[in-house]
């Protein structure tokens, strides 16, 4: 035990949460006493005040419990005491969540369920950090239901990374598959930031002709050549104080890269045609499914660009390491195409279901949400049964639950998959993983093989004995 031991609060109402932080935190050395509510923890904080007993080094707050939630707590903790550094959990885990709990001066944010020892470790650093945790509060929240949806521990990640990066006026770079959501990051950076009542500006630099694009960016005089009969406001200038979202900026030509190497550095440029020297105030977000390290490599791209633009790199994961996203991906999809079409909401039976779960999405989420406009045109009842999904699917790749081609990863396919089943309720996983696991590998082996069982047996380190008593009596010996 610590000599002098720092003192610790959790506030939460659910007993149990109370119970395991604490008893983790009480063995890890402190002190912690714990509350059922925001009301119950701001009263102690007042009386201790008064009394001259110590203060709390750290607190845990749940974000939804009755009364004052989490961030009202944190909203009074940081007038009360604002070097009081708070750790906000909450197991919803979205934009909207993550960047209002750091928006209020959150130390971190810890999605629930949560790994004891990650918490303990949250507050060893959170303790280390002292005063360096105030953080400078901004007015407004989002306006808008996030369009990110997600519950994958890598969307948990991404989605407190946005929490946190949205209020430092830094430049992003956003990786990840095409159809995987890029453009949806960028807007939630901007919808969170300081800038979120300034312009939003997109532009992709792959729809637009070579020779079109630098007037795109940063616009042109009357005259400045053939066709321009007046001044042509750029980008840069309609997103000025706001954010310039770039996608698929590796496909940018190398004259154009030194171009906006230049403004990223000195935030000022002339028009195409131009002599005024224009000075913008605009934070770039890139994007690209391209790797730019090969590209700089291969001479196709600036290395100081690339650093210019890399300050901070976000992955989007493709959809098919995040499966457990798909039943709520695809049932917010097809709400959005009722409310199109004035009509009920669809549904997908379980049997749809779970082929959607096995499917490997190339299209990624882009690929999710189209399939399930068409099956709401174009199903014929309101329940969308497998026969359906499987006429919408049937020239598509990738069927199996491991796509050809990317058999190296496998076994993240498969904890997708549990994560999945558990997430629809169905029991029994060990019992159905292994005997898909066991007839795939047989099948193969056999097929490698031309039927012969005792090959097939010894190519897999088993018995012919076992083999057979496995296979059942269906299959032909041999």
């Amino acid at each position: 035990m610590m000599s002098n031991p720092a003192r610790i609060w959790v506030v939460d109402d659910d007993r149990s949460v109370r119970f395991v932080l604490a008893t983790a935190l009480r063995e890890a050395g402190y002190a912690v006493d714990g509350f059922e509510s925001a009301r119950d923890a701001l009263d102690a904080l007042r009386e201790r005040g008064a009394s001259g007993l110590q203060a709390p080094d750290l607190i845990f707050t749940d974000v939804r419990m009755p009364g004052d939630d989490g961030l009202a707590l944190l909203d009074k903790l940081k007038t009360q005491a604002p070097k009081l550094p708070v750790i906000v959990m909450s197991a919803y885990t979205d934009v909207a969540s993550t960047a209002g709990a750091f928006r209020g001066g959150a130390h971190e944010f810890l999605s629930k369920p949560f790994d004891l020892d990650e918490a303990v470790a949250l507050a060893v650093r959170a303790l280390g950090a002292g005063a360096d945790t105030d953080t400078p509060q901004h007015e407004g929240a989002a306006t808008q239901t996030d369009a990110l949806v997600g519950d994958a521990p890598a969307m948990r990640t991404l989605f407190r990374a946005i929490g946190r990066l949205a209020q430092a006026p830094l430049s992003v770079l956003i990786t990840g598959e095409t159809g995987t959501g890029k453009e949806l990051v960028a807007r939630a950076l901007h919808r969170e930031s300081p800038r979120a009542a300034k312009p939003f500006v997109a532009l992709n630099t792959a729809a637009i002709p070579a020779e079109l694009l630098e007037s795109e960016l940063f616009g042109h005089e009357a005259g400045a050549f053939t066709g321009a009969s007046r001044r042509h406001l750029g980008r840069f200038e309609q997103a000025d104080g706001g954010t310039l979202f770039l996608d698929e900026i590796g496909d940018m030509p190398l004259p154009l890269q030194t171009r906006l190497l230049r403004v990223l550095a000195e935030g000022e440029f002339f028009r195409v045609g131009g002599r005024e020297l224009i000075r913008v105030d605009v934070r770039v977000i890139a994007a690209t499914h391209q790797d730019l390290e090969t590209l700089v490599a291969d001479g196709r791209f600036r290395a100081d660009l690339l650093h210019r633009l890399d300050v901070v790199r976000l992955r989007l994961p493709p959809l098919r390491e995040r499966r457990e996203d798909v039943p709520r991906l695809a049932e917010r999809f097809l709400a959005a195409a009722a409310l199109r079409f004035d009509a009920p909401a669809k549904r997908f039976a379980k049997p749809a279901l779970e082929r959607l779960l096995a499917y490997d999405w190339p299209g990624n989420v882009r690929q999710l949400e189209n399939l399930c406009w068409r099956l709401a045109a174009l199903a014929p009842g309101d329940t969308i049964t497998r026969a359906d999904l499987d006429d919408a699917l049937a020239a598509a790749p990738g069927q199996g639950i491991v796509a050809a081609g990317n058999e190296d990863d496998w076994d993240a396919r498969l904890a997708a998959w549990a994560r999945a089943q558990l997430a629809l309720g169905n029991d029994g996983l060990h019992a159905q993983a292994l005997e898909r696991f066991e007839r795939a590998l047989f099948e193969a082996a056999l097929e490698h093989t031309g039927g012969r069982r005792s090959e097939a047996a010894a190519r897999l380190g088993l018995g012919r004995n076992t083999l057979t008593r496995k296979l059942g009596p269906g299959r032909k010996r041999s």
